[in-house]
């Protein structure tokens, strides 16, 4: 009998301490959604920052050349040479076969030097100044990239040169060089190399082209282009980014000839594009114009990005960070020997 009240003694008092534990137990496992909101995504702002806005300018050269297959080519005693048509009578020649025809008769009997392209290799050679005002628009995921873009562009033709006999034959300047271009693409890309905080992007546009009113669109026929190009972006901040993009284009177009064979032009270019890529930011900016935070925070139910740096300087959304470099040391500060 002393053996059983000795047990039924401890259970009495192990039972309060089994009934506190498992009180605890159940304090520690309260569901945490009691105390903190759930935070609402922005869907929409989401899949909005996925695609890029980018500016850019810059300067280009296209490389000008053309067949004269059945043309020949009179250089007179003054003046610039013509071209003339090898399979009809000697009665007038071009003197501009570029952008447009103009035609001049000839001053028979002819003077000056005279080749056939039916014998020998013959043709000019020039240069045109491009500088390209462009915007785009392009999608990102992952290291991928496909958008589109328009771009309008000056143009200035220069002097042409001949491409066989130098000696005898002169450079001409086609007429109305000043003029401008249009062009619309589709372009896609893929990023294949990232060294600190700069990315590197080969991409490819292909689209349409329109010259200016300086070239005579009802003797034109034209095709698409191809541009081919790397782009290297530094990132200013999570919205922004500088790029330069060197890249080289083919082109051409066909020039009819009133009586005559049609004229096979190759404009070919290379440019170099530096501009600013935006992003709409995936967080808006906290609208609370007292609250300090540097990092990515909530109020309410909603989630902010810092109001307090601007969208071209770096800060990381997680943690904030602050200028690495303290405001004595820059500008004129940084040439005293003891800034303060």
């Amino acid at each position: 009998m002393p053996c059983v009240k000795t047990v039924v003694c401890l259970l009495l008092l192990l039972m309060p301490l089994s009934v506190l534990a498992q009180d605890e137990e159940e304090a520690a496992t309260f569901p945490l959604e009691k105390f903190y909101a759930k935070r609402k995504p922005w869907t929409s702002r989401k899949l909005l920052s996925q695609f890029k806005f980018s500016l850019s300018t810059g300067a280009g050269n296209t490389f000008f050349s053309h067949r004269l297959t059945g043309f020949g080519i009179y250089q007179p005693a003054k003046g610039s040479p013509l071209i003339f048509n090898s399979t009809a009578p000697l009665a007038a020649g071009l003197t501009n076969w570029v952008n447009h025809t103009e035609s001049k008769p000839f001053n028979l009997p002819l003077s000056g030097f005279l080749v056939s392209g039916d014998t020998t290799r013959i043709g000019f050679k020039g240069n045109a100044l491009n500088i390209p005002l462009k915007a785009t628009i392009h999608f990102e995921w992952d290291r991928y990239r496909i958008g589109g873009g328009y771009s309008y562009e000056i143009m200035m033709l220069g002097s042409m040169h001949p491409i066989t006999y130098k000696d005898k034959i002169g450079n001409f300047t086609p007429a109305d060089g000043f003029g401008f271009m249009q062009k619309y693409f589709g372009s896609v890309g893929v990023s294949f190399y990232r060294v600190d905080k700069y990315l590197f992007t080969g991409d490819a546009q292909v689209g349409g082209f329109k010259p200016g009113n300086n070239f005579s669109m009802g003797q034109i026929q034209k095709g698409v282009y191809v541009n081919a190009g790397v782009t290297v972006e530094r990132e200013l901040s999570e919205y922004l980014r500088v790029f330069a993009r060197p890249s080289f284009e083919i082109k051409n177009y066909t020039l009819s000839v009133p009586g005559g064979p049609p004229i096979y032009h190759y404009i070919n270019a290379f440019y170099f594009n530096i501009g600013l890529t935006y992003s709409i930011p995936e967080l808006p900016r906290c609208y609370n114009k007292d609250c300090r935070a540097q990092m990515n925070h909530v109020h309410g139910e909603r989630e902010y990005r810092s109001g307090v740096h601007p969208l071209w300087k770096k800060q990381n959304p997680g943690y904030g960070e602050n200028d690495p470099t303290l405001l004595k040391y820059k500008g004129k500060n940084k040439r005293k020997l003891n800034p303060n």
